[in-house]
This record gives C-alpha cells, sequence and structure tokens, in this order.
C-alpha cells in the first residue's frame, strides 16, 4: 500500500462512526504529515463506487469545510448527527468526537468541552 492516495483513503475508511478527524490527522495517519490539503484534493476525486464516510473528515478546528447553508454542508451535518455527533454552528468538538479525544482525555484528563 504505497499509493498515497490508497493510504489517504483507507485511513478514511479506518474512521469508526460516531468519530471524526481532520485532514492533517488522516494525511498524518496515512504517513502524509503535512498534506492535508491532498486529502482534501482527492475526496473530490473519489472513484466511482467507492463508499467513504467523507462526512467524518473536518478542518483541523473541527468545522465543516463546505460553505454554511450550503447543500453539502447540510447533508456532513445531517450524516454525522445520525451518527450521534454533536454538530453546533458547522462546528463538532473533536475533544469528545475525534479520534484521538478519548486518548487525550485518558492521558491528560481533559474536561469534555
Amino acid at each position: 500500500m504505497n499509493d498515497p492516495a490508497t493510504r489517504i483513503y483507507a485511513a478514511i475508511a479506518a474512521i469508526p462512526p460516531g468519530r471524526v478527524a481532520s485532514y492533517g490527522a488522516i494525511a498524518a495517519r496515512a504517513g502524509l504529515p503535512g498534506r492535508a490539503r491532498l486529502v482534501g484534493r482527492l475526496l473530490g476525486e473519489v472513484p466511482d463506487g467507492m463508499e467513504l464516510p467523507w462526512y467524518r473528515v473536518l478542518r483541523s478546528s473541527g468545522h465543516i469545510a463546505m460553505p454554511p447553508g450550503s447543500r453539502g454542508f447540510r447533508e456532513q451535518s445531517r450524516l454525522l448527527r445520525a451518527e450521534g455527533v454533536e454538530v453546533k454552528n458547522g462546528r463538532v468538538p473533536l475533544s469528545r468526537f475525534g479520534l484521538d479525544g478519548d486518548l487525550d482525555h485518558t492521558l491528560w484528563g481533559m474536561p469534555d468541552a
């Protein structure tokens, strides 16, 4: 699995329901730190027939990357909420729903935000 696109798609596919990850976190998990923009580009080029939980990928701030009110924004919000993810004003609290949120809480005792 040396192809960057394959590694990125695998990292996105591995995000479990009810969790989210930033573009940068996906790039890092794919072994491509600093390549967040590549993740965004590849999400726009998903091959036909490939099913990915694209809606679980957010900006590093936890915000949905699509323009507020757009069809994509509404669809992403709906899909996340259907999995029990809190979306408020287009933002998901990464400390609670991010892939590493539980680890940070366990290691550092971060309060639930």
